[in-house]
């Protein structure tokens, strides 16, 4: 089992978030606060979906995620089915560096202002993760990932 997922959407309601996910994991999803874990199907997927502040406002996080899962198309055909921008963190540990996933699947790194408060981390400011950026060039922690700067991956996983 995977222990957690963490994404977040360009401005839905989270009410539309539950049904979608639904869809795109082809499992059924419980919202964390009605999932009672003695009768919890083995096939659910638990998942909090909550609003906070910024851009990518709609924070999704699943809980025990079955390893057979893919993250990458799973989250591509959330993104399809709700027609919206997602994002998830990316491989480098760079607290401002993200993977947008688009409705059409394509996947490219971006950075973003991350400012803390108490409702959570605000995101701001998005920008693509590009050489032209200096602060995306050489020794930057960007080279080190699989998504390189500039780099955008189309249709991963929209089929």
């Amino acid at each position: 089992m995977t222990e957690l997922w963490n994404w977040r959407i360009d401005q839905v309601r989270p009410v539309e978030v539950y049904p979608a996910l639904a869809d795109a994991l082809g499992r059924v999803v419980m919202p964390l606060a009605v999932a009672d874990p003695l009768r919890l199907p083995a096939y659910a997927v638990v998942c909090d979906v909550w609003q906070a502040p910024g851009e990518f406002a709609t924070i999704v996080d699943c809980y025990g995620v079955p390893d057979e899962l893919p993250e990458l198309p799973s989250i591509a055909a959330l993104a399809r089915l709700l027609g919206r921008n997602c994002l998830l963190r990316d491989d480098t540990l760079d607290e401002t560096r993200h993977l947008l996933v688009a409705p059409d699947g394509s996947i490219r790194p971006v950075h973003f202002d991350v400012r803390e408060t108490d409702d959570g981390e605000v995101l701001s400011d998005r920008r693509l993760c590009t050489e032209a950026d200096p602060r995306c060039r050489g020794w930057s922690r960007c080279h080190r990932s699989r998504w390189a700067p500039d780099s955008v991956n189309p249709a991963l996983a929209a089929a």
